[in-house]
C-alpha cells in the first residue's frame, strides 16, 4: 500500500508598494505578515520582483491598489504574479482594492478597447487564479475573468457608520445617475427604507470627467441626503448632484463612495462643495495633502482580511454579504 501523505496549505500575502498600510493591516488581521519581497525599478523604470522566501505550494493572495500611477502599479502586480507562477505557488488570488480601468467596461463608439477585459486577460495570462476586487464600477467585470471573482461590496461598512451617525434623522438616499439606483435600493434597505431619489445628468463622451446634473427625480425636500456612488474621481459629478439637492430644499448633503481617486481637483471642489461630510473607504491611499476637516475614512482591511480567510478556508464570500455578493 503505497504512503498517504496530507498536504498542509499555508497562506501567504504579499504586498505591492501601493497602499501597503492597507496590505499590512490585512495581513495583521489574518495573524500573518506580508513575505519579504525585493521590488525595485531599474533606470529606464522597469520593475523587478524577487521573493525572499519560498512560496512553493502556497496558497497565495497579492494586495495591490491601482493608484496614480496606475500603469505602473498594474504591471508591478503582474510582474509579482507572474514570479509566484515561476516559483511554483499553489493558487494565486489578486486581490485589487481598487480595479484599474474599471470604467472602461463598454464600447461607446466603433474603434475603442475593452480595457477592463483586457485587464482580466492580464493577469489570467500572467498566472492568476482568482480575482478579489471592491465595488466594481459595473459588475459585468465578473464575467470577463476566466475563472472565480469575489465582488466584495464596501456598503455594509459605509451604511452601518450613516446609520448609526444620522440616526433619527429624516434621510433619502440619492445616486448620482440612474445607473446607480440598484446600488441605492440596496443603501435604502439598510437604512431603514429611507425613500429614493437620483440626479438625471448627461454626459458626453467625448469629454472625460465632465457631466451635466440636470434635475433630481424623487423628493428631497427636507431630508439629509445620502449621495451615494462607487468613486469619486474629480469630484465633478457629485459636488453638481450635491448643489442640484441643495437647491431642491434638501436640509443637507452627506458624500458616501467606496474609492477615493481624489484627482485634481476633487478636494479643491468637495471642500468648496455643500456637503457636510464626505465617507469614503480606504481602498486606495489618501496622500496628507488630499484630507480635509469634512473627510472620514473608513477601513476596508477587516472585509478583505474576511473575504480572504473564506476563500482560504473554501468558505462563501457571499455570506459575508448576507447572500447578496
Amino acid at each position: 500500500m503505497g504512503i498517504q501523505k496530507k498536504t498542509r496549505k499555508t497562506l501567504m500575502v504579499f504586498a505591492g508598494r501601493v497602499n501597503s498600510d492597507l496590505s499590512h493591516e490585512v495581513a495583521r488581521l489574518l495573524g500573518t505578515r506580508p513575505i519579504p519581497t525585493q521590488v525595485f525599478d531599474f533606470a529606464n523604470g522597469e520593475i523587478f520582483v524577487r521573493y525572499e522566501e519560498s512560496v512553493r505550494g502556497c496558497d497565495a493572495f497579492v494586495i495591490q491598489s491601482h493608484a496614480a500611477p496606475i500603469n505602473e502599479a498594474i504591471m508591478e502586480q503582474l510582474i509579482m504574479v507572474d514570479a509566484l507562477k515561476r516559483a511554483s505557488a499553489k493558487r494565486i488570488s489578486v486581490v485589487l482594492p481598487f480595479y484599474g480601468y474599471a470604467r472602461q467596461d463598454k464600447k461607446h463608439r466603433g474603434r475603442e478597447p475593452i480595457s477592463a477585459r483586457l485587464m482580466a486577460d492580464l493577469f489570467k495570462t500572467a498566472g492568476a487564479n482568482r480575482l478579489m476586487a471592491v465595488d466594481l464600477h459595473t459588475a459585468q467585470i465578473q464575467g470577463f475573468f476566466d475563472g472565480p471573482v469575489d465582488h466584495l461590496m464596501a456598503l455594509p461598512i459605509l451604511s452601518d457608520y450613516v446609520a448609526e451617525k444620522y440616526s433619527g434623522q429624516r434621510l433619502a438616499v440619492v445616486s448620482p445617475d440612474a445607473g446607480r439606483i440598484k446600488v441605492a435600493e440596496q443603501w435604502s434597505r439598510r437604512l431603514g427604507g429611507a425613500p429614493l431619489a437620483f440626479i438625471h445628468k448627461t454626459r458626453d463622451i467625448t469629454r472625460p470627467n465632465e457631466s451635466v446634473a440636470n434635475r433630481v427625480v424623487g423628493e428631497v425636500a427636507g431630508r439629509l441626503c445620502i449621495l451615494v456612488d462607487d468613486m469619486i474621481d474629480t469630484a465633478g459629478t457629485i459636488v453638481k448632484a450635491a448643489d442640484a439637492l441643495l437647491a431642491e430644499g434638501a436640509s443637507g448633503v452627506v458624500v458616501a463612495a467606496t474609492h477615493a481617486i481624489f484627482s485634481d481637483p476633487a478636494v479643491e471642489r468637495l471642500v468648496a462643495c455643500g456637503a457636510t461630510e464626505v465617507i469614503v473607504t480606504n481602498t486606495l491611499p489618501i496622500a496628507p495633502e488630499k484630507r480635509f476637516d469634512k473627510l472620514t475614512v473608513l477601513s476596508i482591511g477587516p472585509l478583505i482580511a474576511e473575504a480572504i480567510r473564506a476563500v482560504f478556508e473554501d468558505g462563501s464570500v457571499t455570506s459575508l454579504f448576507g447572500g447578496q455578493a
